[in-house]
């Protein structure tokens, strides 16, 4: 600890939020995703291609790799660029390479609190916390947290919210 500055209960030291990434599991899961769907969409187009307009067109079923090195350096920053931060009266989220978006859920405004978790999310280890408030424009969802952080994540937000709109 710093001098000069004091830590609440939730790690913050003074007015700087502690940020939290998001684990490599959800990294893994969307560059695998990209390649199972660009792979079948090359080979379609390979086989496609070759049996209507002969092998030589076929070789355009090489464009998609293209896209696929590009989605996977793009993939790799989009999850970089996701973070979130527990304060003491509200949730920060941050997104985005190009355009930078920072949500802020207050505690109180808090309203449901739910972790979903699909097959392919379920069979990487990951779930997804959304964020439901009585203002639609400020609902958020974490994607891609290991399921205990998840859970946590989810009793903590709404043991906070139900503290504070009971003080409302």
């Amino acid at each position: 600890m710093e001098t000069g500055t004091l830590e609440d209960g939730t790690g913050h030291v003074g007015d700087e939020p502690v940020w939290t990434g998001l684990p490599p599991g959800l990294l893994r899961m969307r560059r695998l995703l990209l390649v199972v769907w660009v792979g079948a969409i090359a080979v379609g187009t390979g086989l496609l291609l070759g049996l209507l307009a002969g092998p030589v067109w076929a070789a355009f079923a090489l464009l998609p790799l293209g896209l696929l090195l590009w989605g996977w350096s793009m993939l790799g920053r989009n999850w970089r660029s996701w973070r979130y931060a527990e304060r003491a009266d509200d949730l920060l989220i941050s997104r985005g390479v190009l355009w930078r978006e920072e949500t802020v859920v207050p505690y109180g405004r808090m309203q449901l609190v739910e972790v979903t978790s699909g097959p392919v999310e379920r069979h990487f280890g990951l779930a997804s916390v959304q964020l439901h408030t009585a203002a639609a424009a400020t609902d958020a969802c974490i994607p891609g947290l290991e399921p205990a952080e998840a859970e946590r994540l989810r009793d903590r937000l709404t043991e906070l919210g139900q503290a504070r709109s009971a003080g409302l």
